[in-house]
Parts: C-alpha cells; sequence; structure tokens
C-alpha cells in the first residue's frame, strides 16, 4: 500500500463515515477538492468502498412473484428504470451484477458471454473476497468488423472482480467452415475450456433480439441468406446459438459452425442468470424461460410485463 492508497482511505473514511463534504474533507486533508474527489474515486476501483442500494421494489413486487410462479424461477430481481430514462443495459447491468455477485462462492465455475448487457454487468462489479473462482468464456467472441464484442474487457473485469483465472476462446463465435471448426475445437486448451463451460457452477448470459441492428447480426460471421433464415425460424439467441418459440435450436448448419456451450449444455448449469431487457427481446425472453433455460432472471419491469402478458395469450389460446 502506498502513499496514494493511504490517502484515498483517509479521504473515504472522512467523506463516507463522518459525512463530509467534498470541500470539508479537502481542508481538513489540506488538499483541493479536485484531488478529493480523485481519491474517493480512486478507493471505489480499487475496491475500499462499495456502495449498495437496496431498492425494495427490485424483489417485493407481486410481478417479480407471477414471473417465479409462470416460469418456475428460483429468483426474479426487476430493475426500476428512473424517470429520466436511464440507460436500459446500465440499469440491468447494476442488478444483474449484484444478483451474480450473491450466487458466487468459492472455488466456483462462472461461465460468462459477451455483448453489451453483459459487459454493463462486468463494469458494474466491485471486488468480492473469493477464492478459487475461474471465469470460463462460453462462446469465441472475435469479431470479424470493427464492431467490437468487448469480450475480453468483459472477461477481465469479471477477473478483477472476483480475484479470478481467465480460462478465453480467442476465437470466431461462427467459423465460416465446419471442418476447421472441427479442427480448432480438436485443441487441446481449446477443447479444456470448453469442457469447463459444461462444468460450470453459474452462467451468466443474455439472449438476443432477431433484427438488423442485433450485435451478433452485424459481426462479419452472417451471409444475407443466412440472417433471411434466422429471421424466418428463429426467435432469439444464447450464446450464439439461435433457438424457435419453443426453445430448441433451429438452424441447424449455423449451430454445427458455432463455437461454445450448446443450449442444451446450458440446461445442465446449476445456477443460470439471465439478465435481459427491452421490447424488441420480449418475445426471445418469454420464450427463453418457457424452455427452462434460466434458474434466476433480471428483467426490467416494462419488458416483465409484456413477457407475462405475453404468456398469459399463449395460455389462452
Amino acid at each position: 500500500m502506498d502513499a496514494r492508497d493511504e490517502q484515498s482511505l483517509d479521504a473515504i473514511k472522512l467523506y463516507y463515515d463522518e459525512g463530509l463534504s467534498q470541500s470539508e474533507v479537502a481542508q481538513r486533508l489540506g488538499l483541493s477538492r479536485p484531488t478529493v474527489s480523485k481519491l474517493i474515486q480512486y478507493g471505489k476501483d480499487r475496491g475500499y468502498v462499495t456502495i449498495t442500494i437496496h431498492d425494495p421494489r427490485e424483489r417485493e413486487s407481486s410481478l417479480a412473484a407471477e414471473l417465479r410462479a409462470a416460469f418456475g424461477l428460483q429468483e426474479v430481481r426487476l430493475a426500476v428504470l428512473p424517470e429520466n430514462g436511464a440507460n436500459l443495459s446500465g440499469e440491468l447491468g447494476k442488478v444483474g451484477a449484484a444478483v451474480l455477485t450473491e450466487n458466487v462462492t468459492d472455488g466456483d465455475l462462472v461461465g460468462v458471454t459477451w455483448g453489451e448487457t453483459m459487459y454493463a454487468v462486468a463494469k458494474n462489479l466491485s471486488h468480492q473476497e473469493r477464492r478459487g473462482v475461474e471465469i470460463i468464456q462460453l462462446k469465441g467472441g472475435v469479431s470479424y468488423t470493427t464492431r467490437a464484442t468487448n469480450d475480453f474487457e468483459t472477461i477481465t473485469l469479471f477477473c478483477n472482480a472476483f480475484g479470478a483465472f481467465a480460462r478465453t476462446l480467442p476465437l470466431p463465435v461462427i467459423f465460416e467452415s465446419l471442418e476447421v471448426k472441427r479442427l480448432v475445437e480438436g485443441e487441446k486448451h481449446i477443447r479444456r475450456v470448453i469442457e469447463m463451460g459444461r462444468e460450470a457452477d453459474v452462467a451468466v448470459f443474455t439472449v438476443g433480439a432477431i433484427r438488423p441492428d442485433a450485435m451478433l447480426f452485424n459481426l462479419g460471421y452472417l451471409s444475407e441468406t443466412e440472417k433471411a433464415g434466422i429471421a424466418a425460424r428463429a426467435v432469439g439467441d444464447i450464446c450464439s446459438r439461435f433457438f424457435d418459440d419453443d426453445g430448441n435450436a433451429c438452424v441447424p448448419q449455423l449451430d454445427e459452425r458455432t463455437v461454445g456451450i450448446t443450449l442444451e449444455d446450458l440446461r445442465g448449469v446449476h445456477t443460470r442468470l439471465l439478465v435481459a431487457g427491452g421490447e424488441e427481446k420480449v418475445q426471445a425472453i418469454e420464450a427463453a424461460l418457457r424452455a427452462g433455460f434460466a434458474t434466476h432472471l433480471v428483467v426490467d419491469q416494462d419488458t416483465a410485463r409484456k413477457v407475462l402478458h405475453l404468456t398469459r395469450q399463449r395460455a389462452a389460446s
């Protein structure tokens, strides 16, 4: 611990424990107010202080209870969007990070995917005292375009939070050639990472919507013909595996060329945390829940209502 760490701790204690303003902390320590602000942020980044907001609306609601009952879920946590129109993925990330932290214990293998929502979860994780945790990348993440998946950044933030070791798949998620994909999967390191994904204690993932601007449609993996075939058959994707309204893999020629955990293997993971929201994902979320892909769910309130409405309509028809 160096002098900056000690200054940061002094500033944090005065600011949070004694309730002084940043200007008052600056006067007490003989520093400028901007320096105090930087020291407080430095302390947060180092894990010296964490801030937890306990919003009862996330847990104690009839909406969450209805979702648990409708889909046999162990836990549902609702992201509550402020009236100022805060970023949806950011709010999902905050709640998703909290639920994930509660479900990771010493020695766990934690399977992680990538995407905007997963990156938001990663950015909201704080340092946790865990031992022997390993973070397993559940699918390849190399992009063929300038659009980034943030797979490396996501894995790094997860590792920093849990003091964990990373097991990565530095590969595209969908190969152009089945023969090359099989050859690559035969390599000892890659084969072991895929096996560890199947053995994970916890998996955290999202669902992708089937629409032209979806990330998976814009990474250079898919031809226009393939995109049209996906749109005709699939309602969403999980771990870049496209599934239909019954939760079945529905584009076999792409599924065979995809690197990572299969839908069936995902169902075998003990704790499966689905973090997703937004109107464009309602059908995909409802199908994924009905198919039993999740044990734990983080979703925003508006999407939750629409998912329940859709499943009630289905039951009534």
